[in-house]
């Protein structure tokens, strides 16, 4: 009987190639695996040292920075050695490399805060404090490559890029990567002889320290060290034949973007960490993703949500239309709701996120949810934002504080893995096999062909699937019971084995489930860290489930056999309740803590900073009607 049930469940395992095994078992997992459990502990925020930054620095930087500077679509050098020369490169680097090692709460406000007074500022600082040639040469690198190159890292020196994408390898990073050999040089040195064509590598035009991500091969059998496979490896800007001759331009946004070329010959021992980690690469670049994924990229949706909605809450109470103020339209109130929903679940979601990685996570699954729904709702908070703002959203001028953050959504949506496949096959595609409590285990036994620890693994999923059916049967409406409804469902949808990775539909449909949920966790947890406001937490989460109900109605509906076993949990959709929408959007400008939440972390200059003082001002006095003058007129220019 072993042996048949054994042999049945390599039957239904998918094909996992080597990478994809790899990043199974990079990182760690957290609230991801609590969710599939059907139980949840929230995390305690543990006290963090502060860094030695000085955040005057940030002060500085925005006083200095002036966007007109921009030319040939990114922002000037002098900019860039600003940044460099004040040590805002160095968030990952520790003091004794001359660094400002920060907790992650730390530099997601500071990046938060540079983004939402220019996102083109704040992808050039947080690139070199994510994924990078800092932070793998520090978790990496040599003692004599950490001295060489992490000083000149901190202070300047070095401004680093990472080329990992080419025109036939983007979301699939390692698909059709640029491939070398090693060889022998004309001194009988080894080396890596390679051509690369790597493109959208931010800072590539400016860098002149790059990390590169090469697929070694050894024909010659030359390796005593190391194997082949995916290697990651230093040049210097002007050496080993790199060639930095183009750039790209994504939208005007204003950042440094671009191409890395050349037929290259690099001395072995530039492989981060040396040649002992040839063909270690993917390992490491997927233990370093947490950064980009979980802190940069929500940091840049944080501030473009935050600021849009800082603006929105006071416009609406100062342009009117049809002789009242639009805060006075329900349709403007539906539409602001929305913006302030989509807001408040992505600031919370970043503390939530933030929290659980200075604890010391590194949660894979949770960054990659992070990166795919903070990066889509920002999309629609600046949707809903543009339309309310109307006509003063679509002209360039002094009362557009939009534009600069809605030209910039979709590179967040594009980057590091496109959401599409983010939400198709890695949330819940990846995060069933490495979040689940026993898939792994189970999986892993299989390669490895150890039928005894199979059984005690298959028998221990098999009791907690009977355990969390059990339990769905219950009447409670509470997000715990909503979450071991899901961890029931799971159980079943992961009948389908490898199916799943071609049926990207049903795997696509299980993520905004398994990501609302996580969502709703963190706002649950904001309001207990915060205390902020009862009713917007009662409202989001409800909501949330709601949006589940119908999902999960739909995941069941295009099921086999087994739906009959699930109809229990197909739920009646309640409508939206425009009595609920009215106490909410009350709720909203009338208790004062929430818009002191969204203010926090995000620079209020400009015209901002003018519809701040008008909410200040009599409304008759001069002083008033001269600012809602700027705040309502349009960029003019004259005809040339």
């Amino acid at each position: 009987m072993n042996k048949r049930i054994f042999s049945f469940a390599r039957g239904k395992i998918p094909r996992i190639s080597n990478t994809e095994l790899i990043a199974l078992r990079s990182g760690n997992t957290s609230l991801d695996r609590q969710i599939l459990q059907g139980k949840i502990t929230y995390p305690e925020r543990k006290p963090q040292k502060p860094s030695t930054f000085d955040v005057k620095k940030v002060d500085e930087l925005l006083d200095f920075f002036d966007d007109k500077d921009i030319k040939r679509s990114y922002i000037p050098q002098k900019t860039i050695d600003f940044l460099a020369k004040n040590k805002f490169f160095s968030f990952l680097i520790s003091e004794k490399y001359g660094g400002h090692k920060m907790s992650t709460h730390e530099m997601s406000n500071i990046l938060t805060r540079i983004t939402s007074f220019n996102p083109a500022l704040g992808v050039v600082t947080m690139v070199p404090n994510s994924l990078g040639p800092g932070e793998l040469i520090t978790l990496y690198g040599t003692e004599k490559q950490k001295d060489k190159y992490l000083p000149k890292l901190a202070d300047g020196t070095y401004i680093p890029c990472f080329g990992l994408t080419g025109p036939r390898n983007g979301s699939d990073a390692t698909g059709e990567i640029d491939t070398g050999k090693v060889v022998l040089d004309e001194n009988n040195k080894l080396c890596i002889q390679v051509t690369i064509n790597k493109r959208y590598i931010t800072l590539a035009p400016v860098s002149n320290l790059i990390g590169l991500a090469i697929n070694l091969e050894d024909p010659y059998e030359l390796l005593d060290e190391g194997e082949p496979g995916i290697t990651v490896v230093l040049v210097e800007k002007g050496t080993c034949g790199l060639v930095q001759e183009s750039y790209h331009n994504p939208l005007n946004v204003g950042f440094p973007n671009g191409t890395l070329k050349g037929n290259l010959l690099i001395p072995i021992k530039n492989v981060i960490g040396d040649q002992k980690n040839v063909g270690k690469g993917w390992k490491m670049l997927m233990e370093c993703l947490a950064a980009g994924r979980g802190v940069s990229l929500p940091a840049t949706a944080n501030a473009s949500s935050k600021a849009s909605a800082f603006g929105i809450y006071h416009y609406i109470q100062i342009r009117k239309q049809f002789k009242m103020p639009l805060a006075k339209m329900e349709a403007i109130q539906q539409k602001f709701n929305n913006l302030i929903y989509n807001t408040w679940i992505i600031q919370s979601s970043v503390e939530l996120t933030n929290t659980i990685l200075d604890n010391g996570d590194r949660p894979a699954v949770l960054s990659a949810i992070m990166k795919q729904q903070t990066t889509e709702r920002a999309r629609i908070v600046l949707n809903e934002a543009m339309d309310i703002h109307a006509g003063a959203s679509i002209c360039l001028g002094y009362s557009n504080f939009l534009e600069k953050f809605y030209r910039c959504a979709p590179v967040g949506i594009t980057v590091e893995g496109s959401n599409t496949l983010t939400r198709s096959l890695i949330i819940f595609g990846q995060g069933l096999n490495k979040s689940h409590p026993y898939i792994f285990q189970i999986l892993d036994n299989i390669l490895q062909n150890n039928e005894d620890d199979f059984m005690k693994n298959f028998r221990n999923i098999i009791n907690h699937s009977l355990s969390l059916y059990s339990k769905s049967f219950s009447l409670s409406k509470s997000l715990e019971q909503h979450i071991r409804n899901f961890a029931c469902l799971t159980n079943f949808v992961a009948l389908k084995g490898g199916e799943l990775k071609r049926e990207q539909m049903l795997s696509g449909k299980m993520s905004d489930i398994f990501s609302n949920i996580y969502m709703a966790l963190s706002v649950q947890h904001y309001q207990n860290v915060y205390q902020s406001s009862s009713t917007l937490t009662k409202y989001i989460i409800k909501r949330l489930i709601n949006e589940n109900h119908v999902h999960i109605n739909e995941v069941i509906d295009n099921l086999g056999v087994e739906k009959y076993a699930l109809c229990h949990l197909k739920k009646k959709v309640k409508s939206v309740s425009y009595k609920d929408e009215r106490k909410i959007f009350n709720e909203i400008t009338q208790n004062s803590d929430i818009l002191s939440e969204i203010r926090k972390n995000i620079e209020i200059r400009g015209v901002l900073k003018d519809m701040e003082e008008m909410s200040n001002l009599d409304i008759n006095s001069s002083e008033y009607k001269d600012l809602e003058s700027k705040v309502i007129n349009v960029g003019e220019y004259p005809i040339e």
